[in-house]
């Protein structure tokens, strides 16, 4: 990819560090470019960018971001959000390679990180469950909003200061979903531009839902994706939860999912990341009451000079939690892969069962994967697990699928696809799964 550096960043003669910190500052200024459009938000916006002010641009001396160098986002001439600057929306038939058949219950666009009610669908509701946009939102949405441990981290801070719309999904108490609902958000436009999605889920208790969250891309432009995702699950609530980002190869996404779960509550979670120049996820989750649940199951697939970074942190702070985590990663060409995983056990956190697995396939010599996983324990009554591997395809095992009939490439194919679909077999929509394979290219 071939990024045009901005005339003006040229023409400063300032020093490197100084050129970041500009940068940095003018992030804000392009997510505050459009005022709060609900006069409610102003003081959330305002608290966010007084903690925005306080960090800096991220660099590879920060520990948390070692193996990802963002120096070349600073080359990146950005404009603010290209809705507020009359992009048309995209068709209906433009989208429809991205429509889940099984969504039946919601299915809602937002084009730049803005909601396009003409291309989104929700079905009849049960009473007191609401799923849209932020402007008609419950008053619940609001004592959530924006409160998750993690708000002061930089380019979340970013996000809360600059966004301007929101996907909302609210489940009162015992309200089950049996159909997914879908948040698609795309990024449009020929000019460059800074879009920061927002999605908030509240289920409370004994409620239940299925949600994909879908980041895609119309055109090849250069785009900083900024997008935050926080999700609070009530006592004995249940989530599965799919995210998948799947933009062009020149953009820049970074990530944030967080979760917050009370007692008894299943937060399962996908992360599917095949697109973007350079991609950075972050899951964030803070089991906040006893016999808490987590799975957390993780495919990233890259290929060219792209860069894929995913990071986790899991805080089990009460007696009787579980984790379990899966991230694999298929790296070719150039590629980068940076691995990251966090877990923590306080002392409070007795009879503790955590697990955590990095596995990563190397399919080219010149692909590179770091990776980093890491338990902290406090607590004396665990059982706790974490391992890692790096490999590349068995000689013996293409020789053998070449003996029964296969030719090489088929093969090569075919172990390819059986690494990845571990990962993607569990998402619980099939026609995703599909759709998936398509897009990674592995399909049998």
């Amino acid at each position: 990819m071939t990024i045009q550096v901005s005339p003006v960043m040229e023409t400063q003669g300032l020093s490197v560090a100084s050129q970041r910190d500009a940068y940095w500052r003018r992030l804000l200024a392009l997510g505050q470019s459009h005022p709060a459009p609900l006069s409610r938000l102003e003081p959330l916006r305002q608290q966010a960018a007084t903690c925005f002010h306080a960090t800096q641009f991220p660099t590879t001396r920060d520990e948390e971001w070692r193996f990802t160098d963002l120096s070349e986002l600073l080359a990146l001439d950005l404009a603010p959000s290209l809705v507020q600057s009359g992009v048309s929306l995209p068709t209906a038939a433009e989208l429809a390679f991205y429509e889940l058949p099984e969504a039946t219950c919601a299915r809602l666009v937002f084009v730049n990180g803005q909601f396009a009610p003409t291309l989104s669908a929700v079905a009849e509701m049960p009473p007191g469950v609401y799923v849209g946009s932020l402007a008609a939102a419950p008053e619940a949405i609001y004592t959530h909003l924006g409160q998750l441990p993690g708000r002061d981290e930089g380019f979340t801070a970013l996000n809360t200061a600059g966004f301007s719309d929101a996907a909302v999904i609210y489940l009162p108490k015992n309200q089950v979903l049996d159909a997914p609902i879908q948040v698609l958000f795309v990024t449009t436009g020929e000019a460059s531009a800074l879009v920061q999605p927002r999605c908030v889920v509240v289920a409370e208790a004994n409620s239940a839902l299925t949600l994909v969250e879908d980041y895609s891309a119309l055109g090849r432009t250069a785009h900083l994706v900024n997008a935050v995702t926080e999700i609070w699950l009530g006592e004995n609530a249940q989530v599965n939860h799919t995210r998948i980002q799947a933009e062009a190869d020149t953009t820049f996404h970074v990530g944030k999912t967080a979760i917050a779960q009370a007692r008894t509550s299943r937060y399962i979670g996908h992360s599917i990341h095949c697109g973007g120049h350079l991609s950075r996820h972050h899951w964030e989750i803070y089991q906040t009451g006893e016999q808490t649940e987590t799975v957390l199951n993780g495919l990233t697939y890259l290929r060219g000079h792209q860069t894929g970074d995913t990071h986790s942190a899991i805080a089990l702070t009460q007696p009787h939690g579980q984790t379990r985590q899966l991230h694999k990663t298929i790296v070719d060409d150039r590629a980068h892969a940076i691995f990251n995983g966090k877990v923590f056990v306080p002392r409070a956190a007795q009879m503790t069962d955590a697990g955590q697995l990095n596995r990563n396939l190397l399919l080219s010599s010149k692909a590179r994967i770091d990776t980093k996983p890491q338990l902290e324990i406090v607590a004396d009554n665990v059982k706790c697990t974490h391992g890692a591997a790096i490999g590349q395809l068995e000689a013996d095992e293409i020789f053998y699928l070449q003996s029964r009939g296969i030719d090489a490439a088929s093969a090569r194919q075919l172990l390819i696809y059986a690494f990845a679909y571990e990962i993607l077999r569990e998402i619980p929509v099939p026609s995703l799964q599909q759709r998936l394979l398509m897009q990674l290219n592995i399909a049998r």
